[in-house]
């Protein structure tokens, strides 16, 4: 039985090809895009899962409070001593590792000299946690000496040439440490939260020279260091999470709180489970940049509409063609076939139609992945799909798909009386039109939600290409500052100002484009005593070039001069600052006596809001201040430069950098480079958005092509009449036309609230942000007018034009 339905179904793909070819290509269209995104989501979801224990691992997060409950930091990183106070603090956790990444580190071997990004201090047990092949040396001794390091077969590679790199040296800080190689290791697979190139023993920080081990005990101000514990298999975490504000108050103590504050009012420790890392957390400082859940749910949402477009045209197009198989269906009848054989009958074709849909779909899948990944910058498999928990359900897809977009076609078709479709007559009843027409309006509704979405996500993006940030992004140059310089940098910085390419130098702990984590102890004058503040007022270490360099105005007040000695002392705030402390306009600041780290001082500025940080981010309270002797440091170069001769400029301050700093490598970054990464995956988003719009669309015109193709079949002699009668052929298209037109419009009134709601949430994303003008509901909806006119306009001028004769010849 089951070999006849396949022949049939087989002979009625050869009998009409092109309906059979529209078929095909919609559902291998469709199904390649979900695919294609499956691979995506389960790229997103396998992160940190090759690890041996990721279910048992979990990261230890910090929060600051300012006030009560309110929370002004969250930190993916916590202090030294909170690692070991918690394995002694609770038994129950098996193991603990830190992990302390160096940020930009120099290197040296020989003659060699290499600035590495990816380079960090592990605990000895680091192996224990992340489970990433050792190829030379034991994973579980290599850590331990102090100066003994560990390296990725290509950094090894790069250094070491084809000779054997264990037991060689390698120096640091210009020859100020050295380290001996222990260990070979795998790079870490690209589904991972980090990616360490270089290990080095965490002993070494015991060394006073490098840290000191005092401070590894008891610094709990240095939250930069990422710390894991390992717990039993299915270990009740919440036991733990209860228990940590009593751990706070035991073991810690923060300086310069009220004696009525308690430690864990002020600050608190979380648990993050190490797999949830990737898509759940977007925390302070993370150590790489993360995906986001909601991403995924997106394109899942995107994947599911997409699929549901393809199916609904199969549903259309099977339905439009019923009138050509009704009497192959009255003849199946009158020799004794029963409903159901007839129904099983066109299950079958539908699921070998997406049997064959689907080989394609996994063709175009495996050869269109690698051009994903250059687009995207993503790092998706082919071999993702080829897991038998995700193989399984792909391949019952046919099934699924078959059954849910056959089943309908089915059972109308089956329903014909073969008295009536013998002698040439069909009916399909309203109720058959109003469903054909539900589904229309359901396909041209997601049409219409993602050209919106697209069209949302694009203005987004050129309002952020092109919001106004208070300071100049253009033409500066960052380097990262070298401990070098000190004692030699107003000497570095003459010889750069003596080229005419090189506009203005600064320096800053931070600067524009990262986050602003630092904040110390604030207080001010208020009646006749210093009060701490309620504020969250964050700081940069800066010098008095940084507000010349960056372009910023002040709204009172001035910047840093050397002018004045006791600057040093002295502070400027930006006006969000102002507001916050109540001090009324810009000018009633200046004056004001000021307490920032236990150094009195007075603001003599007040600088001009500007977005330090991302548009996702709202402009914050922040202090600007001069490096006292006890926190003289800087983090990072800013170098103005002129913008009609910049690689003039960058070869001069290479020539500079190297005079200075001969074994030091030159490494540098554009500022607007470092912009354009806060909105990369935005931008991705919108590129996205628009290929899938574009899918979705013309999968949807396949389905209007499919029921314009039905609708103007069952009225062919009408349009005979009409013509004899003396219509004309746009009075045709237009009869024809308009009843689909309506759908596209009540699809644009059901789509507007559902687009509108979907991307005013995307939009809260962002502190600033465009509106929903009415104008986009409006354009998406003419877009899909158009679209949908120029595919029925095919089929409409195509009956408007045939030969009245032959459609009237049966009467």
């Amino acid at each position: 039985m089951i070999k006849n339905y396949l022949k049939s179904a087989f002979r009625n793909i050869k009998r009409h090809p092109f309906i059979s070819f529209i078929n095909i290509f919609g559902l291998t269209v469709g199904l390649t895009c979900c695919l294609l995104i499956l691979s995506y989501i389960i790229n997103e979801r396998s992160y940190d899962k090759f690890n041996k224990n990721a279910d048992d691992i979990y990261r230890v997060t910090r929060i600051f409070y300012s006030g009560p409950n309110v929370e002004s930091l969250h930190l993916s990183s916590v202090a030294p001593p909170f690692g070991p106070l918690l394995q002694t603090a609770f038994p129950d956790i098996k193991k603990m590792t830190r992990v302390l990444p160096t940020g930009n580190t120099a290197l040296k071997y020989k003659d060699k000299l290499f600035n590495e990004k990816n380079a960090a201090f592990a605990d000895e047990n680091f192996f224990d946690f992340f489970t990433v092949p050792v190829t030379k040396g034991d994973p579980r001794k290599g850590l331990i000496d102090p100066y003994s390091v560990m390296l990725t077969e290509d950094v090894a590679k790069r250094y070491f040439g084809d000779e054997d790199p264990m037991n060689k040296a390698i120096q640091l800080d210009n020859g100020k440490h050295e380290f001996k190689v222990s260990g070979i290791f795998k790079a870490f697979p690209a589904n991972s939260h980090t990616h360490p190139d270089i290990l080095m023993s965490f002993n070494t920080l015991k060394d006073t020279a490098v840290y000191g081990e005092k401070q590894l005990e008891t610094n709990f101000g240095n939250n930069s260091f990422f710390t894991y514990l390992l717990f039993p298999k299915n270990y009740y975490i919440d036991r733990v999470k209860a228990q940590l504000p009593d751990f706070l108050d035991k073991y810690v103590h923060l300086q310069g709180m009220p004696g009525n504050i308690k430690t864990h009012q002020a600050t608190k420790l979380t648990l993050q489970k190490l797999t949830d890392i990737h898509l759940r957390s977007h925390l302070d400082d993370e150590i790489e940049e993360n995906g986001d859940i909601k991403r995924v749910y997106i394109f899942s949402a995107i994947a599911l509409f997409i699929l549901l477009i393809a199916c609904i045209n199969y549903m259309n197009l099977s339905t439009a063609r019923s009138a050509l198989r009704a009497k192959e269906i009255g003849v199946r009848k009158v020799v004794g076939a029963e409903r159901k054989e007839i129904i099983n009958q066109f299950l079958s074709e539908s699921v070998l139609i997406t049997w064959v849909a689907l080989i394609l779909a996994v063709v175009c899948t495996a050869l269109l992945i690698p051009f994903v990944n250059n687009f995207s910058g993503q790092h998706l498999s082919f071999n993702n799909l080829l897991q038998w928990n995700v193989l399984l359900p792909v391949l019952a897809l046919p099934f699924i798909i078959g059954i849910v977009s056959g089943i309908y076609p089915a059972i109308f078709m089956s329903s014909f009386k073969p008295v009536r479709v013998l002698k040439g007559i069909v009916k399909t009843g309203s109720g058959g039109v109003s469903f054909r027409k539900v589904l229309v309006v359901v396909q041209f509704a997601i049409s219409i939600i993602l050209i919106v979405a697209t069209t949302v996500v694009f203005q987004q993006l050129q309002y952020i290409q092109n919001k106004d940030l208070g300071f100049s992004k253009d033409h500066i140059l960052t380097m990262d500052y070298v401990g070098d310089l000190t004692g030699r940098y107003d000497a570095f910085k003459a010889d750069l100002l003596k080229n005419t390419a090189i506009k203005d130098v600064g320096r800053s702990s931070r600067i524009p484009s990262g986050r602003l984590l630092d904040d110390q102890n604030a207080q001010v004058l208020q009646g006749g005593t210093m009060q701490s503040i309620k504020v969250d007022l964050k700081f940069i270490t800066t010098d008095y070039g940084f507000v010349p360099t960056y372009g910023m105005q002040m709204a009172a007040g001035r910047n840093f001069s050397l002018a004045f000695a006791t600057d040093t002392n002295n502070y400027i705030i930006n006006e969000t600052a102002v507001k916050m402390l109540g001090w009324g306009p810009p000018q009633n600041a200046l004056g004001k006596d000021i307490s920032y780290g236990g150094i009195k001082g007075k603001v003599i500025g007040v600088v001009k809001d500007f977005h330090f940080e991302s548009l996702h981010q709202p402009i914050i309270s922040l202090l600007f201040q001069l490096p006292p002797a006890r926190r003289s440091y800087f983090g990072k170069i800013s170098i103005k430069v002129d913008g009609h001769n910049v690689q003039a400029a960058v070869d001069a301050i290479r020539t500079t950098w190297h005079n200075y700093l001969p074994n030091t490598p030159f490494d540098f970054t554009f500022l607007d480079e470092k912009f354009d990464q806060l909105y990369r995956s935005e931008q991705q988003q919108s590129s996205l958005f628009t290929i899938f719009s574009c899918i979705a669309i013309f999968i949807a015109c396949l389905g209007l092509f499919g029921l314009s193709a039905f609708t103007i079949t069952q009225r062919v002699k009408e349009i005979g009449v009409r013509k004899v009668l003396g219509a004309s052929v746009p009075q045709i298209v237009t009869e024809l036309s308009k009843d689909f037109l309506k759908l596209v419009l009540v699809a644009t009134v059901l789509a507007i609230p559902i687009a509108g709601w979907a991307m005013w949430n995307w939009l809260q994303g962002f502190a600033f942000h465009v509106g929903l003008a009415w104008w986009i509901f409006v354009v998406a909806g003419i877009i899909a007018l158009i679209i949908a006119f120029a595919t029925i306009s095919f089929q409409s001028v195509k009956a408007a034009l045939a030969n009245p004769v032959k459609s009237l010849r049966s009467e």
